[in-house]
Order: C-alpha cells, then sequence, then structure tokens
C-alpha cells in the first residue's frame, strides 16, 4: 500500500477492525519511511452477474426487480416472504458457484417459473402471462391446461 504521505510502499499495519456487518476491515497502518499513520480499507471485490436479455443487451442483474416480479406474481397468495428470500438466496449462490458473470433471461425466467410452479399454481400462471408475454386468452388456456395436465399426472385422482 502506498504511503499518502510520502508515496513509499513499506508500511505496516498497526490495527485491524472488522464492521459491524463484517463485510469491511478497516487498518490503521504506518509508513515506515516518514512515520505518518494511514487508514486503508479492505473489502471483498463483488462480481457483478448480468442479464442478457432476449434482444441481447444485457443489464446488470437486480435482487430487489426480481423479487418485486415474484411478489408481484405471489400478490395475495399463501406463500411467505422467506420462501421468496430462500429461493432467491439459492439462485444466486447457483450464480457464484457458476463463477456465472453472465445469465441469459431465458435462463433466469425458467428457474422462477419452476420455483413458482413448485410454490403455486396461481402465481405460476400469473407470472407466465407475463414472462411468456401471451398475445390471446387461448395461449394463456393452453398453458393452465398443461399446468393441469401435469398436476394430473403428479396426482392421479385429486
Amino acid at each position: 500500500m502506498r504511503c499518502p504521505f510520502c508515496g513509499k510502499l513499506d508500511n505496516k499495519v498497526v490495527d485491524s477492525r472488522v464492521s459491524k456487518d463484517a463485510s469491511v476491515i478497516r487498518r490503521r497502518r504506518q509508513c515506515l519511511d516518514c512515520d505518518q499513520r494511514f487508514t486503508t480499507y479492505e473489502r471483498v471485490e463483488e462480481m457483478e452477474t448480468y442479464v442478457v436479455k432476449k434482444d441481447g443487451s444485457r443489464e446488470v442483474y437486480d435482487r430487489a426487480k426480481l423479487r418485486a416480479g415474484l411478489l408481484k406474481a405471489l400478490h395475495k397468495r399463501p406463500v411467505s416472504i422467506e420462501k421468496v428470500e430462500s429461493f432467491l438466496d439459492a439462485l444466486e449462490t447457483g450464480f457464484q458457484e457458476r463463477n456465472a458473470r453472465e445469465i441469459p433471461v431465458r435462463e433466469l425466467g425458467g428457474a422462477v417459473m419452476a420455483a413458482l410452479k413448485e410454490m403455486d399454481d396461481v402465481a405460476y400462471v400469473r407470472f407466465a402471462s407475463v414472462y411468456r408475454e401471451f398475445r390471446d386468452v387461448d395461449e394463456f388456456m393452453r398453458e393452465v391446461k398443461k399446468l393441469l395436465a401435469q398436476r394430473e399426472e403428479d396426482h392421479p385422482g385429486s
């Protein structure tokens, strides 16, 4: 670390403290040449993940935006916020584990649709109607019929 007073690189750490949320380490350093003290902050460099849209454009992944879409689909449905947060945590952990810098919107939408299908059928159809951009009631009905047929396969006679 370069001394801000004399520009030399020789210094020692005099004190280190972790921030309250443990996201930053504050270090007091002392220059071995000019004896001045200065403070540095160390934090993990977070990798930004981009969503690649249908038209090829890219936008920074925004958890809040995805969360809002999920909550809109789940409006007045019996699914807890904790379940939504757990899904988002697992999704983001998957990004990090794969070291994914770019996620195709098709993959992201597919993951959301699969999760909603498990959480709540109504929320799934709501989200699908926006995500798949149904052009008319017939497309909407085909999706509902597919969902009902799959439910019958999974739970015969219910």
